[in-house]
Parts: structure tokens; sequence; C-alpha cells
């Protein structure tokens, strides 16, 4: 079975393995003890957390461990809004940040806060100029992952953390997906991980706090992790996670050009070998591991089983949307095809015969979904059938792909220049009726309310 998911979770390192059992007969006892079993915990604590800061690229009392990645979010952004109340309760973020930010400030909203979301540009970045006009005198924090979690677009960090600086206000960055590969450049002023994503066990999260940033902890605190983080932390885990990160960073480069290069063979077969697919995400600036696209006619689950039964692990879209039915909130901010999306993203180690043999079986898994779902042939429609006085596919009830399908199967049926109206009520459809139409050259002219659905119209040009 080949694990191409490493955007959720990464296999554990050796290392962290090694760490692991080591700090279980070394690591048990009470950090904050004085006696000897406790000032050889404390030792190790210390050393994870040197190893840790140098990783991220701060001082080690600016760090602290905490339960997850999730929770190191949660704390930054409520702690952070609550020591700037005064300032103002304005929260800005962008639109593909990870659920955990937008989990945040839904409950800053329903707080009585305010938010500002910033949207994106096709390939999934953020324009530093839209940040930086989002900014106000009353905005406490500005929150902006260092890359994204499911199509690995870089964010231009380094430039809205100058934005921030310049207006007074706090910039935190999700580092999940990039800290592996290296530091995040920039004058950020928090700064989050997890180490399931560079191969430490997972329930080990990073949170750091630069010196001048004013924090405020909120929920009880105790006299561990600086307050900000209480209980009586996972030891052997965090030094797993320190000594895992380390070793992952000293083969990041080298790595990166390989893995990057077999992810560039994929969009480029994808593209060759898929008909109607969409490979979505910046093209250069990205990281290394990771390729997403998009294919229409197909349903993503069921393409996913049919790559699972291949010998493939995949996941589609991101692994916190990927089990409800809504579109994936990245893909939707992004205006691309959802429908039929797989996330590939290659664990350090991926050989590359693996990749060869995934990019022979796609084509085929893809062919038969679409098969099973009775999909229309790629090519465009003839023109010039006979005319209707309306032209009108009923979907509601159905879920997407099949309105898309049921429009492209009916398209040729209607003349040139007039108009079909798809009545859905699969939110999919908002998303991906006006994405099939720039894939097959036909023009979206809206939507509308329609009883217990919504009526999406596309003009025929083609």
């Amino acid at each position: 079975m080949s694990y191409f998911d490493a955007a959720s979770a990464v296999p554990l390192h050796p290392v962290a393995r090694e760490a692991l059992l080591a700090s279980l007969d070394e690591g048990w006892a009470d950090p904050a003890r004085p006696y000897r079993e406790g000032r050889r915990a404390r030792l190790l604590l210390d050393a994870a957390r040197e190893a840790a800061a140098e990783a991220v690229g701060c001082r080690p009392d600016e760090l602290v461990f905490t339960p997850s990645g999730t929770q190191a979010v949660h704390s930054a952004m409520s702690g952070t809004l609550a020591a700037r109340r005064r300032v103002g309760r304005h929260l800005v973020h962008s639109a593909v940040e990870h659920s955990s930010v937008l989990h945040a400030a839904a409950v800053h909203e329903a707080a009585g806060g305010t938010v500002s979301e910033i949207g994106v540009d096709r390939t999934g970045r953020v324009a530093v100029g839209d940040l930086a006009a989002a900014l106000r005198p009353d905005t406490a924090l500005a929150a902006l992952q260092s890359a994204n979690h499911e199509v690995g677009t870089e964010q231009p960090v380094e430039e809205a953390a100058a934005a921030c600086r310049e207006a007074g206000v706090p910039l935190l960055v999700d580092a999940a997906q990039s800290l592996p590969w290296g530091p995040v450049s920039g004058a950020w002023s928090l700064l989050t991980a997890s180490a399931h994503k560079w191969g430490g066990p997972p329930g080990v999260g990073l949170l750091a706090v630069r010196k001048g940033t004013r924090f405020a902890p909120q929920g009880p605190q105790d006299e561990r992790e600086s307050g900000r983080v209480p209980g009586f932390g996972n030891l052997p885990a965090v030094v797993a996670a320190a000594a895992s990160l380390r070793a992952v960073r000293a083969e990041a480069a080298a790595e990166a050009v390989r893995l990057r290069e077999l992810v560039d063979r994929v969009r480029a077969r994808v593209a060759e070998a898929v008909p109607d697919a969409e490979v979505v995400g910046d093209p250069v600036r990205r990281l290394p591991h990771l390729v997403t696209f998009s294919c229409l006619y197909v349903d993503g689950e069921t393409l996913l089983h049919a790559l699972d039964r291949a010998g493939f692990s995949v996941s589609s879209g991101s692994s916190c949307t990927s089990s409800t039915l809504t579109p994936s909130h990245v893909l939707r901010a992004m205006g691309v095809l959802s429908e039929g999306n797989v996330r590939v993203s290659l664990p350090p180690g991926t050989p590359e015969g693996e990749v060869d043999r995934f990019l022979e079986v796609l084509p085929e898994a893809v062919r038969s979904v679409r098969e099973q779902l009775g999909a229309p042939a790629a090519a465009r429609p003839e023109a010039a059938p006979s005319p209707a006085a309306e032209h009108v596919v009923d979907a509601l009830g159905k879920r997407c792909p099949v309105p898309v399908i049921e429009l492209a199967k009916v398209i040729g049926d209607v003349p040139v220049g007039a108009t079909l109206t798809v009545l859905a009520d699969d939110e999919a459809a908002r998303l991906d009726i006006p994405a099939w139409c720039g894939m097959r050259g036909q023009e979206y002219v809206g939507e509308r309310a329609a009883g217990e659905g919504t009526a999406y119209v596309v003009r025929r040009l083609v």
C-alpha cells in the first residue's frame, strides 16, 4: 500500500521512535521537581525546547508545547485577542485558513467580536494589499497560514508580516504544513505547528509567542509552560517531536528537490492523461510534496475508494472537510472545481516507482468512476439542435457530480446563444457548475432562488 497523505499525518520518523522509547525510561518524572528524576526530566524538556526553538527561529523561552496543533491555534488566538481587547475586537484572516482558525474566529464573532475574511486568487494566494487594506485601528490580530494544507500554495508571509508590523497588528502564522521544510521568514508575532505533520508522535503542538507580543492565556493556569499550557505534559512525546523535527530538517533540502520533481511529474501527467481534469494551486510557489487536482463528472469519495483498492491512500481536499457533504472552503474560496478532488501529498522517502505506478492507475480509475455515474464523453457538443421554449434540468435531491453530469448531457440540445437552467439543492453545485462552464467554454449567467433549491443559469456558447 502506498501512503500519499502526508498533509494529514506523516508516519513516525525512526528518530522519533528511538527518542520516544529512550525517554519513556528517562523522562517519566515531573520536570518541575527538584530531585534527581525530576532534574533528569527537566534536562530532556529543556533540550527539546531548544531544538524546537532553533527549528522555528525563536528563543527557547518564547516556545511552549501544547497537546495539539489545533489547541496551539486556539490558544494563540484567544490569548492575543484577550490581551489586545482595549485596542479592539477586530480579527482578520484569509478565506483559506485551516478549520482551527475558522472555528476560533466563529467563537470570537459569536462573543461580539468582528471578523474580516480576505479572499484569495484562483491559485489560493492572498494579495498582501488586500490584507493590509483590511487592517484597522481596532484590529487585534491577523492570521495567515504559511502554506495551504489542501493545495500547497505558499502565502506571502514575510510581506504580510511587514504590513502588519507597520499597522501595529500582531500576525499569527499557522506553519503546520511548512515547518518541516524550513523556518518561516518575516517578523511574525505568533506561530503554531503540529508534530504529526513531520513524523513526530501525535498529541504534540508548538506555540511560539515572540517577545513584545501582548498575550493573556485564557482559562485556568498553572506554573507549567510559562503559564500558557496547564497540566503535566507528555514529555516522551515532546522529546520525540523535537528530535524528529531536527532530523527532518537535516534531510529537507535534498528531499524537497526530489519530491518537487515527482510532484511536477504528477501535475504534468494528470493534465495530459485525465480528460477534463483541473490541477489547482500555485504551480511554482508551493510546498514541494503536495499536489491537488479535480476531475469533472467524478464523485470524490468513489474515486478515493477506487484508488484505495488499487493500493493508494490519498485524500480529498482537507481532512477536516472530506467527511462532510459540503465542498471544501478552500476550493470554494479559490473558485475552482470541487468534484472529483484528489490531494496527493508525498511523505519523505516516497519511491519514484510508486508515483509512476499511481500515474498508471489513475486514468483508468477516473474512467471507471465516470462510467459508473453515466458521465458524458469528453468531447464538446455539436452545434445547432432544435430550439425549445425553455431548457431545464431538474437535479433536486441529487448530489454532485450528478447535476453537472445532467447539465453536460443536455447542453447539446440547447441552441447556441440560448440558456439552460439547472435546479439543484446540493451546495457543491454553486461551485461546480460555474467551474464546468469555465472548463467547457460555456457562459455561467448566475443563480436565483427556486423553491427548495437554487436555479443555476448557463448560456451555451459553443
